[in-house]
Formats: structure tokens, sequence, C-alpha cells
């Protein structure tokens, strides 16, 4: 295995992990885990269950992307939730990075498609790890209460396989599927993708944070026929 690089653990503008709110956070999370995978799993679900999933939370503004404001807020989308299970793991010193990738929603809210004006997400927020001498990847972005609403299966990760967003959901029907890997890197690459995020969803943009008037809660995953 090669070295680990130090700007795998590093504290960073985006993965804030020094912040005490995330401290105590991790500390809370962890319980008695002892080995470097029994603190990832614990982290992943602490960071998936305990942060809220909306869409509509989104905000290019550069404050609203740090770990610890996802934190503190306890909502986020799948790439804040991604950039907070980064901070967390290299809190406890387990290299992390974020990885993007775009994928296509084929049960996306009629709502939010048509904001976007598109069911292709682009940049979706996962998590690479090294445990165990091997990089796996994981995606906290859907609570398990979302998940049972929506009827959309709860992802799991075990810290050997990588852990990303299921084909098809509870009802198999198809869900996501993953179109174009944008990469992994050693922190949020800010300005490509807020550059993207105007050039390919100018309308969402234009309605600017938390001004789209969604409920992500009550609103039906599947689009009407």
């Amino acid at each position: 295995m090669d070295a680990i690089h130090p700007e795998w653990i590093a504290a960073t503008e985006f993965i804030d992990h020094e912040h005490p709110a995330i401290r105590e956070f991790v500390a809370a999370g962890i319980g008695k885990g002892a080995t470097p995978k029994d603190k990832a799993l614990s982290l992943y679900y602490a960071v998936r269950d305990g942060i809220r999933y909306d869409p509509y939370s989104f905000s290019m503004r550069r404050e609203d992307m740090r770990a610890s404001t996802t934190l503190i807020s306890k909502v986020g989308y799948c790439v804040p939730k991604a950039i907070l299970y980064a901070a967390c793991l290299r809190a406890v010193g387990i290299p992390a990075r974020p990885g993007f990738a775009d994928v296509k929603n084929h049960l996306s809210t009629e709502k939010l498609t048509r904001l976007m004006g598109t069911d292709i997400f682009a940049w979706h927020g996962y998590v690479s790890l090294l445990l165990d001498g091997k990089w796996v990847k994981a995606t906290p972005a859907f609570n398990l209460e979302m998940c049972q609403r929506f009827g959309v299966l709860p992802l799991d990760f075990d810290g050997e396989h990588d852990s990303q967003m299921h084909p098809y959901n509870s009802s198999n029907q198809r869900h996501m599927e993953y179109i174009k890997q944008r990469g992994e890197f050693d922190d949020l690459p800010y300005d490509e993708l807020v550059a993207d995020m105007y050039r390919m969803y100018p309308r969402l943009m234009e309605i600017g944070a938390g001004k789209a008037g969604g409920d992500f809660d009550h609103e039906a995953i599947v689009r009407p026929a």
C-alpha cells in the first residue's frame, strides 16, 4: 500500500474536522468502536440517519458547503453530507476523499425534475475511504426515515464493499443509474462544482438556496404516469 498522503487526513476549508461541533459529534458517533472499520461504520450511520436529506436545502455559498455548517443545520443533500462524512473520518485519522459522479434519477420527484430541467443529477456526492489497505466508496445521502417513506432501499455500508446508490427501489423500479464519474478530491472542488451548477441548472440556481418552495418530506418519489 502507498504511504498515506497528509492531504487525505488534513482539515481543509470545507472538510473542517477541527471544528468543535464535529469533534463532539465524532466522539459521540464512534461509541465504543475500537478499530478504524468500527469507527467508519458508526460514523457512516450517524451521518446517514442523523442528517436529514433534502435536495431543496441546496446552497452554493461557500460557508454552507462546510462540514460544520451541515452538522449544525442537521439537513443537507448528497454533497454536504459526503463532505461531513469525510470530515468525520479524517477526525479519527481515517484517510477520506469526497468523490463525485453524475447520476440519472429515474424516480426523481416531478417538481424537482421541473426545477432542474432534467433527471440528471450532476456532482452526486459520495466518499472514498481507506480501510484495511483498500479504498472503498460509501454514500451516506438518504436517511433511513426518508427511505422508508418513499420506498427506497436504505443504503448500507459494511466497510469492505462499495456502497453506492441502488439501481432499483423496493418495488423493483429503476432508480439510480451512474452515467459519469467525475473523480475524487482532497477537498471540495468548489469553483468547478458551482460553475457546472449554473451551467446545467440555470432555473434552479436563479431561484436560489432555500427558495425553491419544495417540501421533500411530503413529495411522492414516483412521478405521475
